[in-house]
């Protein structure tokens, strides 16, 4: 099982890494949006899904 602060810098590390300074994300804010972005990474970005699934397990370590 893995704890509380490791997810959490899982999650930190991936938006760092990927999501600060993402040209997709930049792009479709000034073309469609902040909301168009934010859809385009919670339903299409691979990145947007691993943080998904890092967020439920961290609800999961929460529960315990």
């Amino acid at each position: 099982m893995v704890d509380f602060t490791t997810i959490v810098q899982e999650i930190d590390e991936l938006n760092e890494n990927y999501c600060e300074g993402c040209f997709v994300k930049q792009q479709l804010r000034k073309d469609r949006g902040k909301t168009a972005a934010h859809r385009f990474c919670i339903d299409s970005c691979t990145i947007g899904e691993q943080l998904q699934f890092l967020g439920r397990e961290l609800l999961k370590s929460n529960d315990k």
